[in-house]
């Protein structure tokens, strides 16, 4: 386990220098001046050679990577260059909103959608066929259409939850979960039809497994050969699905943040890609695949224990 560990640890650490290396040379090639950007089309050309100097964009693209990589591996993301305030503070204010989001969002999606997906491979029927229905339907329906009309009706209309904003959670958990509550189901509608179909077709295979039926044959109650026996043999790649569908949450959550005036990653990074503001955009990438990799060793502990197969993988 411990070897399985290593490799997947590894792995990360490799994908997060390849997408950082990569978003650093690209915003390098965009051919935008970002002292011009900062001092304003009115200043003139010497104001604006020495703002690219004091940003250090006079010096070549190798070593200018070679003291970010540097400082980055140290925990030194830079300095914004539009508010000279710290990459790592910037981004750390916005990381929590994000992730009680995205994390709000990936919960919801796994139980809602184990249950609708056991439930529709068990009852089948009608069931199962408004099961793929709902599922198609709420797949094709952008997330920010959702969450606006989930704002309209429950935030402006009925005035249960809040329409804009975000609350921490160390101030209020009641506020946080009421501010996060529709951005979260919001972003889950999607990932729940998803997520909820693969997990119908899974326990469909598993169910008409030889050892199900020797299950059933001697006895046992259906829940306990659905919940303890078929369920956990389904779970891996359902699992799978869900970890794919955190990363479309990631994505998705630019969006919503938008929509529901939340100041989270996403938010900060639309904001630092119109600018030009390079060190944010390269901060916040680093951090978002940081997340990714993180979620997925744990996805893949998970596996490894439901499955040991895995762990030689």
């Amino acid at each position: 386990m411990l070897l399985f560990l290593l490799r997947r640890i590894g792995a990360g650490v490799v994908l997060v220098w390849v997408i950082a290396t990569l978003t650093f040379f690209l915003t390098s090639l965009t051919g935008s001046d970002p002292g011009r950007r900062i001092l304003g089309p009115t200043a003139d050309l010497e104001a604006v050679a020495a703002k690219r100097a004091e940003l250090g964009l006079d010096r070549p693209v190798l070593e200018r990577y070679r003291d970010w990589l540097t400082g980055a591996v140290h925990g030194d993301l830079g300095v914004s260059w539009f508010t000279n305030e710290p990459v790592g503070r910037l981004v750390g204010d916005a990381l929590p909103v994000s992730l009680s989001l995205v994390l709000a969002a990936t919960v919801l999606t796994a139980v809602v959608s184990v249950v609708l997906g056991v439930v529709a491979a068990v009852r089948g029927g009608w069931l199962d066929g408004l099961l793929q229905s709902v599922s198609i339907v709420a797949f094709a329906v952008p997330n920010f259409l959702v969450g606006l009309v989930l704002s309209l009706v429950f935030a402006v209309q009925l005035g249960v939850f809040p329409a804009l904003g975000y609350t921490p959670l160390a101030q209020d958990p009641g506020r946080w979960l009421a501010s996060i509550a529709l951005p979260a189901i919001a972003l889950a509608i999607g990932a729940i039809a998803t997520v909820a179909t693969q997990t119908r077709g899974s326990m469909i295979d598993v169910l008409g497994q030889d050892y199900v039926r020797t299950l059933r044959s001697r006895g046992l109650p259906t829940r306990s050969v659905v919940l303890k026996h078929a369920l956990r043999n389904a779970a891996p790649t359902s699992l799978t699905v869900l970890s794919l569908q955190f990363i479309a949450l990631i994505s998705g959550a630019v969006v919503i943040e938008k929509v529901f005036g939340l100041s989270g990653l996403g938010e900060r990074a639309t904001s630092a890609a119109g600018q030009g503001d390079v060190p944010l955009v390269l901060g916040i990438v680093v951090v978002a695949v940081l997340v990714v990799v993180v979620v997925n060793i744990v996805v893949d502990i998970a596996l490894g224990w439901l499955n040991p197969k895995v762990r030689i993988a």
